[in-house]
């Protein structure tokens, strides 16, 4: 069911109210669906169990790179920042990600990426779990409704196991203050700090120092002292920024940020502050650690091997690949640079004609991109495919923030409430996707 107009402008004043909402539009056009997506309880526990799967298997990858270093820049062409931040954190990653899981004309599950560097949708998931009404909660299940308590159980062991004892831990929530769109996201994570009674200082990398002093030092932002950092700045742009096109413009800030990241990596090394989601995520998030475990598959254990063929598309680097072969079967493949997200730098050899794609591969810079099987996500009555994305904290599945579209998930999509039907209650409205 689509919202009429005023049915859509009641809905948006509610997702606004929420705080957790800066703009329920975009281009013009609505971000959101009042929905909600229906599941099924056996359709919500093998996405929930797929996403776990897929974030373990990224674990023994990250560790698999700990352990040869060569790789570093043989398999991901790391820059020198990008490798400091591994030989900080390594094997640290985790703390929370998300997995986009589609379900497939076939029944099965794919999942193309693991976002887990800065993953987005927390604000999104909290707005639209907080427009459900009375009505919708007694015919289904929220999935998301232990998402912000596993969040703040995360962060409060954080700063427990960098010894804050008998105290509220002081959190830190660093990003990038000039861009709009993850505010919502900001605001959610405050609101549930603040209802613990936890102080929050929120600022920009620029806003980070390393203090020296007794005890050790300590790490603040904007002047206040944190226990804890929230990174929600990528580590591609806190190291140095690179195009991926063989024509690309030069960044005017490609040079890393070296003071604050400077400030950030000697409180965690020290033991001083916790860093979430550590800087170990710079490799974890690289796309080509999707290749990783299709190249090195042999290298994993019988169960990430497993993982690997049934829910990751092929995927391999781009350098590696046959460029007869990819020309050949444009329709069955996607392009992917190592760091874009979002749709963004995202190509599908299916939506664009020979020559683009031809061009797009003799442009790629060798060393950036990858190429993935292409995989045919089910659709509903109006064509939109859903990327259902499971959010992991600490290893576990918490919460699935649903997004429909046409063709790549990108800014167009539309977010919609998920809710999961009982199985003791299953009816025909509600089978496999079917939207009430």
């Amino acid at each position: 069911m689509t919202a009429t107009a005023d049915e859509y402008l009641t809905f948006a004043d509610r997702l606004q109210r929420t705080g957790f909402v800066t703009d329920p539009w975009f281009d013009g056009h609505p971000r959101f669906d009042p929905g909600p997506f229906w599941l099924t309880a056996p359709e919500a526990r093998a996405m929930a169990a797929a996403a776990a799967r897929v974030a373990a298997a990224i674990d023994e990858a990250v560790r698999l790179a700990a352990d040869e270093p060569a790789c570093l820049d043989e398999f991901f062409a790391l820059t020198p920042s990008q490798k400091l931040m591994f030989a900080v954190a390594a094997p640290l990653w985790h703390g929370v990600a998300r997995a986009d899981v589609f379900r497939c004309q076939d029944g099965g599950l794919q999942i193309c990426e693991l976002n887990c560097d800065t993953p987005s949708g927390f604000g999104e998931t909290a707005a639209l779990g907080a427009t459900l009404g009375p009505a919708d909660r007694r015919r289904g299940r929220d999935p998301s409704f232990a998402l912000g308590p596993a969040f703040v159980r995360l962060v409060a062991r954080a700063a427990r196991e960098i010894g804050v004892r008998g105290r509220a831990p002081r959190i830190g929530v660093v990003y990038p203050t000039e861009l709009t769109e993850d505010f919502g996201q900001i605001a959610a994570w405050r609101h549930l700090f603040a209802s613990e009674g936890w102080e929050v200082a929120l600022g920009s990398p620029f806003n980070v120092e390393w203090v020296a002093g007794a005890g050790g030092g300590r790490l603040t932002v904007l002047g206040e002292p944190c226990d804890v950092v929230i990174r929600h700045y990528k580590t591609d742009w806190w190291g140095e920024r690179r195009p991926v096109w063989r024509d690309g413009f030069d960044f005017v800030d490609a040079e890393p940020l070296a003071r604050p990241l400077a400030a950030l990596l000697a409180a965690e090394e020290r033991g001083r502050c916790a860093v979430l989601n550590p800087f170990g995520a710079v490799l974890a998030q690289n796309k080509r650690t999707l290749a990783f475990l299709w190249e090195r598959l042999p290298r994993f254990t019988a169960s990430t091997q497993a993982t690997v063929r049934e829910l990751i598309p092929f995927t391999q680097r781009l350098e590696v690949a046959d460029p007869a072969r990819l020309r050949a079967e444009r329709g069955d493949w996607v392009l992917k640079s190592d760091y874009g997200c979002e749709g963004d730098e995202v190509i599908l050899g299916a939506d664009v004609p020979d020559a683009a794609w031809d061009d797009a591969l003799r442009a790629a810079l060798p060393g950036r991109w990858i190429v993935q099987r292409r995989f045919t996500p089910a659709r509903d009555a109006e064509g939109r495919e859903a990327n259902h994305g499971v959010f992991v904290v600490a290893g576990e599945p918490v919460g699935i923030y649903t997004r429909l579209s046409r063709g790549a998930t990108d800014a167009r999509a539309v977010s919609v409430p998920t809710l999961v039907r009982g199985d003791e209650d299953e009816d025909e409205d509600v089978k496999r996707g079917t939207r009430s």
